[in-house]
Protein backbone atom coordinates (compact mmCIF):
# COMPACT_ATOMS: atom_id res chain seq x y z
CA UNK A 1 0.00 0.00 0.00
CA UNK A 2 1.40 3.36 -1.06
CA UNK A 3 1.10 6.36 1.29
CA UNK A 4 0.53 9.85 -0.13
CA UNK A 5 0.04 12.82 2.19
CA UNK A 6 -2.93 14.18 0.21
CA UNK A 7 -5.00 12.44 -2.46
CA UNK A 8 -7.40 14.26 -4.78
CA UNK A 9 -10.09 12.16 -6.45
CA UNK A 10 -11.09 13.81 -9.72
CA UNK A 11 -9.09 15.78 -12.31
CA UNK A 12 -11.71 18.24 -13.47
CA UNK A 13 -10.97 21.98 -13.29
CA UNK A 14 -11.71 22.12 -9.54
CA UNK A 15 -9.60 19.07 -8.73
CA UNK A 16 -6.77 20.45 -10.87
CA UNK A 17 -7.09 23.80 -9.09
CA UNK A 18 -6.65 22.08 -5.73
CA UNK A 19 -3.61 20.18 -7.05
CA UNK A 20 -2.03 23.42 -8.28
CA UNK A 21 -2.42 25.05 -4.86
CA UNK A 22 -0.91 22.02 -3.11
CA UNK A 23 1.96 22.08 -5.62
CA UNK A 24 2.56 25.78 -4.94
CA UNK A 25 2.72 25.08 -1.21
CA UNK A 26 5.19 22.22 -1.66
CA UNK A 27 2.77 19.64 -0.26
CA UNK A 28 2.84 15.95 -1.20
CA UNK A 29 -0.20 14.95 -3.28
CA UNK A 30 -1.57 12.68 -5.99
CA UNK A 31 -4.61 13.18 -8.25
CA UNK A 32 -6.49 10.02 -9.24
CA UNK A 33 -8.89 10.30 -12.17
CA UNK A 34 -11.02 7.50 -13.65
CA UNK A 35 -10.89 9.05 -17.13
CA UNK A 36 -8.57 11.67 -18.53
CA UNK A 37 -8.18 15.22 -17.27
CA UNK A 38 -11.31 17.37 -17.67
CA UNK A 39 -13.28 14.25 -18.59
CA UNK A 40 -16.64 15.93 -18.00
CA UNK A 41 -15.75 18.75 -20.41
CA UNK A 42 -14.67 16.16 -22.96
CA UNK A 43 -18.21 14.71 -22.69
CA UNK A 44 -19.79 18.08 -23.52
CA UNK A 45 -21.24 18.52 -27.03
CA UNK A 46 -18.42 18.76 -29.56
CA UNK A 47 -19.12 22.34 -30.60
CA UNK A 48 -20.30 23.73 -27.26
CA UNK A 49 -19.42 27.29 -26.27
CA UNK A 50 -19.12 28.10 -22.57
CA UNK A 51 -21.42 30.62 -20.91
CA UNK A 52 -18.44 32.23 -19.16
CA UNK A 53 -15.34 34.05 -20.30
CA UNK A 54 -12.00 32.26 -20.55
CA UNK A 55 -10.72 34.35 -17.64
CA UNK A 56 -13.39 32.92 -15.33
CA UNK A 57 -12.50 29.37 -16.34
CA UNK A 58 -8.78 29.78 -15.64
CA UNK A 59 -7.06 28.08 -12.70
CA UNK A 60 -3.90 28.71 -10.69
CA UNK A 61 -3.35 32.19 -12.17
CA UNK A 62 -2.39 30.44 -15.42
CA UNK A 63 -3.75 32.65 -18.25
CA UNK A 64 -6.49 31.27 -20.50
CA UNK A 65 -6.40 33.45 -23.61
CA UNK A 66 -8.83 33.09 -26.51
CA UNK A 67 -9.76 35.35 -29.41
CA UNK A 68 -13.47 35.17 -28.63
CA UNK A 69 -14.76 36.30 -25.25
CA UNK A 70 -16.32 32.89 -24.55
CA UNK A 71 -14.20 29.81 -25.27
CA UNK A 72 -15.33 26.61 -26.93
CA UNK A 73 -15.07 23.11 -25.52
CA UNK A 74 -11.96 22.17 -27.47
CA UNK A 75 -10.16 25.35 -26.41
CA UNK A 76 -10.89 24.52 -22.78
CA UNK A 77 -9.52 21.00 -23.19
CA UNK A 78 -6.30 22.42 -24.64
CA UNK A 79 -6.06 24.93 -21.80
CA UNK A 80 -6.44 22.36 -19.00
CA UNK A 81 -3.89 20.07 -20.67
CA UNK A 82 -1.45 22.97 -20.85
CA UNK A 83 -2.10 23.85 -17.19
CA UNK A 84 -1.24 20.28 -16.15
CA UNK A 85 2.01 20.48 -18.12
CA UNK A 86 2.86 23.97 -16.88
CA UNK A 87 2.56 23.03 -13.20
CA UNK A 88 3.84 19.46 -13.79
CA UNK A 89 0.96 18.04 -11.78
CA UNK A 90 1.13 14.54 -10.34
CA UNK A 91 -1.88 12.74 -11.86
CA UNK A 92 -2.84 9.11 -12.40
CA UNK A 93 -5.39 9.01 -15.24
CA UNK A 94 -7.60 6.07 -16.21
CA UNK A 95 -7.56 4.82 -12.64
CA UNK A 96 -10.87 4.57 -10.81
CA UNK A 97 -11.21 4.82 -7.03
CA UNK A 98 -13.61 2.01 -6.20
CA UNK A 99 -13.93 2.34 -2.42
CA UNK A 100 -12.70 4.34 0.53
CA UNK A 101 -12.84 4.38 4.31
CA UNK A 102 -11.17 6.04 7.27
CA UNK A 103 -9.02 3.98 9.62
CA UNK A 104 -7.80 5.86 12.68
CA UNK A 105 -6.06 8.98 11.32
CA UNK A 106 -5.67 7.70 7.74
CA UNK A 107 -7.91 7.24 4.74
CA UNK A 108 -7.65 3.94 2.88
CA UNK A 109 -8.52 3.95 -0.83
CA UNK A 110 -8.91 1.01 -3.18
CA UNK A 111 -8.56 1.72 -6.88
CA UNK A 112 -8.62 -0.22 -10.13
CA UNK A 113 -4.81 -0.20 -10.09
CA UNK A 114 -3.74 -0.21 -6.45
CA UNK A 115 -4.23 0.59 -2.79
CA UNK A 116 -3.41 3.88 -1.08
CA UNK A 117 -3.42 5.58 2.29
CA UNK A 118 -3.44 9.31 2.87
CA UNK A 119 -3.70 11.82 5.70
CA UNK A 120 -5.87 14.26 3.75
CA UNK A 121 -8.46 13.40 1.13
CA UNK A 122 -10.11 15.77 -1.36
CA UNK A 123 -13.18 14.61 -3.31
CA UNK A 124 -13.62 16.57 -6.55
CA UNK A 125 -15.61 14.07 -8.60
CA UNK A 126 -18.38 16.41 -9.72
CA UNK A 127 -21.71 14.91 -10.78
CA UNK A 128 -21.61 14.69 -14.58
CA UNK A 129 -20.69 11.02 -14.47
CA UNK A 130 -23.88 10.01 -12.59
CA UNK A 131 -26.99 10.81 -14.67
CA UNK A 132 -30.36 10.80 -12.98
CA UNK A 133 -32.51 7.73 -13.62
CA UNK A 134 -35.74 7.82 -15.59
CA UNK A 135 -37.19 4.92 -13.61
CA UNK A 136 -39.22 3.66 -16.56
CA UNK A 137 -39.13 0.37 -18.50
CA UNK A 138 -36.57 0.37 -21.30
CA UNK A 139 -34.34 3.13 -19.92
CA UNK A 140 -31.28 0.85 -20.14
CA UNK A 141 -31.70 0.12 -23.83
CA UNK A 142 -28.74 0.91 -26.08
CA UNK A 143 -30.73 3.62 -27.84
CA UNK A 144 -30.98 5.72 -24.65
CA UNK A 145 -28.21 8.27 -24.00
CA UNK A 146 -27.65 10.83 -21.24
CA UNK A 147 -25.03 12.78 -23.17
CA UNK A 148 -25.31 14.58 -26.50
CA UNK A 149 -22.10 14.96 -28.53
CA UNK A 150 -23.11 15.93 -32.06
CA UNK A 151 -26.06 15.64 -34.41
CA UNK A 152 -24.74 14.01 -37.59
CA UNK A 153 -25.31 10.35 -36.55
CA UNK A 154 -29.02 11.10 -36.15
CA UNK A 155 -29.73 12.42 -39.64
CA UNK A 156 -33.19 11.28 -40.75
CA UNK A 157 -33.79 9.56 -37.38
CA UNK A 158 -36.74 9.92 -34.99
CA UNK A 159 -35.19 11.42 -31.86
CA UNK A 160 -36.86 12.04 -28.52
CA UNK A 161 -35.31 14.50 -26.05
CA UNK A 162 -36.45 14.34 -22.43
CA UNK A 163 -36.00 17.57 -20.51
CA UNK A 164 -36.52 21.29 -21.02
CA UNK A 165 -33.38 23.06 -19.84
CA UNK A 166 -30.28 24.29 -21.66
CA UNK A 167 -28.77 20.94 -22.60
CA UNK A 168 -32.07 19.74 -24.05
CA UNK A 169 -32.73 22.94 -25.97
CA UNK A 170 -29.20 23.07 -27.40
CA UNK A 171 -29.36 19.41 -28.48
CA UNK A 172 -32.77 19.88 -30.09
CA UNK A 173 -31.56 22.86 -32.16
CA UNK A 174 -28.48 20.97 -33.37
CA UNK A 175 -30.48 17.86 -34.20
CA UNK A 176 -33.05 19.85 -36.17
CA UNK A 177 -30.21 21.38 -38.22
CA UNK A 178 -29.07 17.83 -39.06
CA UNK A 179 -32.57 16.96 -40.32
CA UNK A 180 -33.53 14.74 -37.41
CA UNK A 181 -37.22 14.37 -36.63
CA UNK A 182 -37.09 15.91 -33.16
CA UNK A 183 -39.62 15.61 -30.33
CA UNK A 184 -39.01 17.22 -26.94
CA UNK A 185 -40.99 16.29 -23.82
CA UNK A 186 -40.83 18.28 -20.59
CA UNK A 187 -42.64 17.56 -17.33
CA UNK A 188 -43.27 21.24 -16.60
CA UNK A 189 -46.00 23.29 -18.28
CA UNK A 190 -43.70 26.01 -19.67
CA UNK A 191 -40.11 26.64 -20.68
CA UNK A 192 -37.56 26.59 -17.87
CA UNK A 193 -36.44 30.03 -16.71
CA UNK A 194 -32.86 28.76 -16.80
CA UNK A 195 -32.81 28.48 -20.60
CA UNK A 196 -30.36 31.00 -22.08
CA UNK A 197 -32.37 34.07 -23.16
CA UNK A 198 -30.47 34.40 -26.43
CA UNK A 199 -31.28 30.78 -27.37
CA UNK A 200 -34.93 30.43 -26.33
CA UNK A 201 -36.38 32.60 -29.16
CA UNK A 202 -34.65 30.42 -31.76
CA UNK A 203 -35.95 27.24 -30.16
CA UNK A 204 -39.47 28.61 -29.72
CA UNK A 205 -39.52 29.67 -33.37
CA UNK A 206 -38.66 26.11 -34.43
CA UNK A 207 -41.51 24.84 -32.26
CA UNK A 208 -44.01 27.36 -33.63
CA UNK A 209 -43.03 26.48 -37.22
CA UNK A 210 -43.49 22.77 -36.36
CA UNK A 211 -39.87 21.90 -37.04
CA UNK A 212 -39.58 20.60 -33.47
CA UNK A 213 -42.46 18.81 -31.76
CA UNK A 214 -42.74 20.17 -28.21
CA UNK A 215 -44.85 18.52 -25.49
CA UNK A 216 -45.17 20.22 -22.10
CA UNK A 217 -46.65 18.50 -19.02
CA UNK A 218 -45.57 15.17 -20.49
CA UNK A 219 -43.94 12.10 -18.92
CA UNK A 220 -42.22 9.11 -20.49
CA UNK A 221 -43.90 5.87 -19.44
CA UNK A 222 -42.13 3.20 -21.52
CA UNK A 223 -39.23 3.04 -23.97
CA UNK A 224 -39.73 0.31 -26.57
CA UNK A 225 -37.42 -0.81 -29.36
CA UNK A 226 -39.13 1.24 -32.08
CA UNK A 227 -41.34 3.62 -30.12
CA UNK A 228 -41.84 5.54 -26.87
CA UNK A 229 -44.99 5.65 -24.76
CA UNK A 230 -45.83 9.10 -23.38
CA UNK A 231 -48.47 10.45 -20.99
CA UNK A 232 -49.85 13.97 -21.26
CA UNK A 233 -52.67 15.36 -19.15
CA UNK A 234 -53.74 11.86 -18.18
CA UNK A 235 -53.82 10.55 -21.75
CA UNK A 236 -51.34 7.98 -23.08
CA UNK A 237 -50.02 8.02 -26.64
CA UNK A 238 -47.16 6.39 -28.54
CA UNK A 239 -44.70 7.83 -31.07
CA UNK A 240 -42.19 6.11 -33.33
CA UNK A 241 -38.63 6.46 -32.09
CA UNK A 242 -35.05 5.51 -32.97
CA UNK A 243 -33.08 7.21 -30.20
CA UNK A 244 -33.70 8.86 -26.82
CA UNK A 245 -31.65 11.58 -25.14
CA UNK A 246 -32.52 11.68 -21.44
CA UNK A 247 -31.25 15.15 -20.53
CA UNK A 248 -32.70 15.11 -17.02
CA UNK A 249 -29.72 16.14 -14.96
CA UNK A 250 -27.01 14.50 -12.91
CA UNK A 251 -26.20 13.84 -9.25
CA UNK A 252 -23.16 13.27 -7.02
CA UNK A 253 -22.20 9.73 -6.02
CA UNK A 254 -23.74 9.94 -2.54
CA UNK A 255 -22.97 6.32 -1.69
CA UNK A 256 -19.23 6.94 -2.02
CA UNK A 257 -19.47 10.11 0.09
CA UNK A 258 -21.39 8.33 2.82
CA UNK A 259 -18.96 5.40 2.82
CA UNK A 260 -16.31 7.90 3.88
CA UNK A 261 -18.49 9.18 6.70
CA UNK A 262 -19.68 12.43 5.14
CA UNK A 263 -23.02 13.61 6.48
CA UNK A 264 -25.70 14.65 4.01
CA UNK A 265 -27.98 17.58 4.75
CA UNK A 266 -31.41 18.26 3.33
CA UNK A 267 -32.16 21.77 2.15
CA UNK A 268 -34.73 23.48 -0.08
CA UNK A 269 -32.92 22.18 -3.18
CA UNK A 270 -32.53 18.58 -1.99
CA UNK A 271 -29.49 16.76 -0.64
CA UNK A 272 -26.01 18.27 -0.13
CA UNK A 273 -22.89 17.05 1.71
CA UNK A 274 -22.05 18.85 4.93
CA UNK A 275 -18.95 21.07 4.71
CA UNK A 276 -17.43 24.24 6.10
CA UNK A 277 -17.66 26.81 3.25
CA UNK A 278 -14.55 28.58 4.53
CA UNK A 279 -12.28 25.54 4.31
CA UNK A 280 -14.38 23.03 2.33
CA UNK A 281 -13.71 20.46 5.08
CA UNK A 282 -16.54 18.04 5.78
CA UNK A 283 -17.65 16.69 9.15
CA UNK A 284 -14.82 14.13 8.80
CA UNK A 285 -11.49 15.60 9.91
CA UNK A 286 -9.07 15.85 6.98
CA UNK A 287 -11.72 15.10 4.35
CA UNK A 288 -12.57 17.91 1.91
CA UNK A 289 -14.87 18.38 -1.07
CA UNK A 290 -14.21 20.68 -4.04
CA UNK A 291 -16.27 21.89 -6.96
CA UNK A 292 -19.90 21.29 -7.87
CA UNK A 293 -20.15 18.21 -5.64
CA UNK A 294 -20.37 20.62 -2.69
CA UNK A 295 -23.71 21.87 -4.05
CA UNK A 296 -25.32 18.43 -3.98
CA UNK A 297 -28.53 18.42 -6.01
CA UNK A 298 -28.44 22.17 -6.60
CA UNK A 299 -25.96 22.27 -9.47
CA UNK A 300 -26.99 25.86 -10.26
CA UNK A 301 -25.00 27.36 -7.37
CA UNK A 302 -21.47 26.05 -7.98
CA UNK A 303 -19.73 26.07 -11.35
CA UNK A 304 -16.14 26.05 -12.57
CA UNK A 305 -16.22 29.84 -12.16
CA UNK A 306 -16.53 29.71 -8.35
CA UNK A 307 -15.56 26.09 -7.64
CA UNK A 308 -12.03 26.79 -8.91
CA UNK A 309 -11.42 28.82 -5.75
CA UNK A 310 -12.13 25.86 -3.46
CA UNK A 311 -8.58 24.59 -3.99
CA UNK A 312 -7.10 27.69 -2.41
CA UNK A 313 -9.24 27.30 0.71
CA UNK A 314 -8.40 23.61 1.01
CA UNK A 315 -4.65 24.05 0.47
CA UNK A 316 -4.53 26.89 2.98
CA UNK A 317 -6.27 24.76 5.59
CA UNK A 318 -4.02 21.74 4.99
CA UNK A 319 -0.93 23.97 5.09
CA UNK A 320 -2.16 25.47 8.38
CA UNK A 321 -2.73 22.04 9.89
CA UNK A 322 0.69 20.86 8.82
CA UNK A 323 2.37 23.90 10.40
CA UNK A 324 0.50 23.33 13.66
CA UNK A 325 1.24 19.59 13.83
Amino acid sequence: MKHIETIIVGAGPCGLSAAIELEKNGLDYLVIEKGNIAQAIFNYPTHQTFFSSSEKLSIGDFPFITEAHKPKRNQALVYYREAVKHFDLNINTYEEVTSGRKENSRFILESSKGRYSCKYLIIATGYYGQPNALNVPGEHKAKVSHYFKEAHPFFNQNVLIIGGKNSSVDAAIELEKADSNVTVVYRQDAYSQSVKPWVLPQFDSLVKHEKINMHFSTDVKDIKNDSVVLEKNGETFEIVNDHVFAMIGYRPDYRFLQSLGIELNENEFGTAPYHNPGTMETNVNGLYIAGVIAAGNDANTIFIENGRFHGVRIADDIFRKEKES
